[in-house]
């Protein structure tokens, strides 16, 4: 499993490259809730979302041997941007498969870092056609987010949000397999034990709640989302069990929730945040988070990150 120890030796590894960054003042937010809210802004990380921790944290703790034939990773985009970052700059072989709709944002970012990007099906066909790779080209799978290195690296979320918001009670934090909110909460509740952390998924992607219902990664038979960075089709075996220990609930919002967390967060705080992104804002703008969050402390929700060309923005306005 994954230990506060690991995140903290995560944050030493990539320190060098990664930097914090910003928790801003959403004071709309706070003058609904009557005491400070925040927002982590992930998107401006290098190559604009939470990812690179992770990746950065996978490829500098890597071996020869899984090096040495070249890395496979599956994504919607962003953990493809990230890792073909980081391996153009490690000068490591990189093979992405990505679903045929994937952002062209995403696509044209993770091929311009050098990586070859094959685009097939749906995001279950490009597991699959990623899986045949593996074994034909002897590829090292790098998963999104079930693997201890990237939610190590991941986790360094959680340190950053408790050193800048010390009064934090809540973490609402957007879910897609799970990875960010598992290395966040260990961080985060290594340094504030009674922090309470919530998961935000979309409806039509509830994948993380999907497990925790039937006890184990289940396959969702449909995933339909606007938020397609958190469109996960099945959690982790790591991640299912790290959240189950230290996450407190997963809620769910719908697709009017995310588009009013969008418009709240472009319009209002001036932040071009992807839709994914938006989902913690959605919950607390229609109070599906309300009854999760404890009467008194600081609030933080993840903004994890803005990749999202202007046509995509342009169903949000």
């Amino acid at each position: 499993m994954v230990s506060y120890v690991d995140v903290l030796a995560a944050r030493e590894r990539i320190r060098d490259t990664i930097h914090p960054t910003p928790c801003l003042a959403d004071y709309a937010l706070s003058e609904q809730f009557g005491r400070p809210v925040y927002l982590k802004g992930e998107l401006f990380q290098r190559t604009g979302a939470f990812k690179p921790r992770g990746a950065l944290n996978w490829l500098r703790t890597a071996s020869t041997s899984e090096l040495r034939a070249g890395l496979g990773a599956v994504s919607a985009g962003n953990h493809a941007v990230a890792l073909a970052w980081a391996a153009q700059a490690a000068g490591v072989r990189l093979t992405v498969a990505m679903p045929a709709n994937a952002s062209s944002v995403k696509v044209e970012a993770t091929r311009n870092f050098g990586a070859e990007v094959i685009l097939e099906g749906d995001i279950n066909d490009a597991w699959a056609r990623m899986h045949r790779l593996v074994e034909e080209r002897r590829l090292t799978l790098v998963h999104p987010f079930d693997d201890p290195r990237i939610i190590a690296g991941q986790g360094t979320v959680g340190l950053e949000i408790v050193e800048q918001c010390p009064h934090v009670n809540a973490i609402l934090c957007p879910v897609g397999g799970g990875g960010l909110i598992s290395g966040l909460a260990i961080a985060a509740r290594h340094l504030r034990p009674k922090v309470r952390i919530i998961g935000v998924e979309p409806e039509g992607a509830a994948t993380l709640k999907h497990a925790w219902l039937h006890n184990g990664p289940t396959r969702l038979e449909h995933v339909q989302t606007c938020a397609w960075s958190l469109g996960a089709a099945i959690a982790g075996e790591y991640t299912y069990r790290l959240s189950r220990e230290y996450v407190d609930s997963i809620i769910t919002v719908p697709e009017s929730s995310i588009h009013a967390g969008m418009r709240h967060l472009l319009g209002t705080v001036k932040v071009h945040a992807e839709p994914g992104a938006a989902v913690a804002a959605g919950a607390l703008l229609d109070g599906t988070a309300a009854d999760e969050l404890p009467n008194a402390g600081d609030i933080v929700a993840v903004v994890t990150g803005g990749n999202m060309s202007s046509e995509e923005l342009k169903q949000f306005l």
